[in-house]
């Protein structure tokens, strides 16, 4: 018990180191290469935070436990829109630009609703899978090319001095580091939680749902601490797109999934904490500290429902 628990803080504190490293980098990219934050956000910090819901879910999915697959997704995706924007919230003030409310978050809720279709049929296979990678696949271009405009209308801007190797080592190391103290915090809480007598269900609804969506939070919490708004945001909504379209996609193009035990509720949380946030920022085209309460609140009666009900 005792050594869990300083795997606990070693853990925490390299998670908090690591997404340090990583948000330095990923903001000092965006520089460099003269686009947002939030397009940075969107793609490179969001596959980067997403590489452990792809390892967990791609796992699962080799070993047939569909279920378990997809009910990873829905909690990373549920906690990544309540619980990372409502916490980042309570550090910043993040305004919401343009083409986050007409163009990512509903092209995210896009990709939600889809997914929420194809898990109420039972299955998802290579045909449901080809269009999520397809989706995938609009969703990466797009930005791409959302950034090279960017950058052309950017010239006059001054470059990032930081050497390009520098800020993509503190990006791979950042990532490494990550995941590693993640993996470790979330087996040390894991160990001490069964210790305690706490539940299989109520482990795998907390700490393990909360613990592959743990890069997005530590990177997210950072990012708002150091007034990176757009990396903020950019990262949750980026990762929950790759979360369904790539991971998801990917892993039923190798082995499509049955499942029979995905709940209703689950699948509607997951859709509406997408649709919350999207309402909450067009209140006013910025997210304060009272609509961050209002999505932890949300989150909290959903964890109520699931573990009480």
């Amino acid at each position: 018990m005792i050594w869990n628990i300083i795997f606990i803080i070693i853990g925490l504190a390299g998670v908090l180191w690591g997404a340090d490293r990583f948000t330095d980098g990923a903001c000092g990219l965006a520089r460099r290469w003269k686009v947002s934050e939030l397009v940075i956000g969107l793609t490179i910090v969001a596959l980067g935070t997403s590489l452990p819901e792809f390892v967990v879910s791609f796992i699962s999915c080799l070993r047939g436990s569909g279920d378990m697959s997809v009910g990873n997704i829905i909690g990373s995706n549920t906690f990544n829109s309540l619980v990372i924007v409502g916490a980042s919230c309570m550090l910043l003030v993040i305004p919401v630009e343009r083409g986050v409310l007409w163009r990512d978050l509903p092209f995210c809720i896009l990709v939600t609703a889809a997914f929420v279709l194809m898990v109420l049929t039972g299955e998802i296979n290579r045909y449901s899978a080809a269009i999520l990678c397809l989706l995938f696949a609009v969703f990466l271009t797009y930005n791409i090319y959302i950034a090279k405009r960017q950058r052309g209308a950017a010239s006059e801007v001054v470059e990032e001095q930081t050497p390009l190797w520098r800020l993509l080592g503190l990006i791979v190391l950042g990532m490494a580091v990550l995941v590693g103290c993640g993996q470790l915090l979330v087996n040390s809480a894991t160990d001490v939680a069964r210790a305690l007598g706490v539940s299989e269900k109520v482990i795998g609804i907390t700490i393990l749902a909360a613990g592959t969506s743990l890069p997005e939070l530590a990177t997210s919490l950072v990012a708002a601490r150091k007034g990176s708004d757009g990396l903020a945001l950019g990262n949750v909504i980026g990762s929950n797109v790759f979360n369904i379209a790539f991971v998801l996609g990917i892993c039923n193009m190798v082995s499509p999934m049955q499942m029979t035990d995905v709940n209703l509720v689950d699948l509607l949380a997951v859709l509406g904490s997408v649709v919350l946030l999207w309402l909450v920022c067009l209140t006013g085209r910025r997210l304060t500290r009272w609509e961050g309460v209002l999505l932890l609140l949300a989150y909290g009666a959903y964890l109520f429902w699931v573990l009480f009900h």
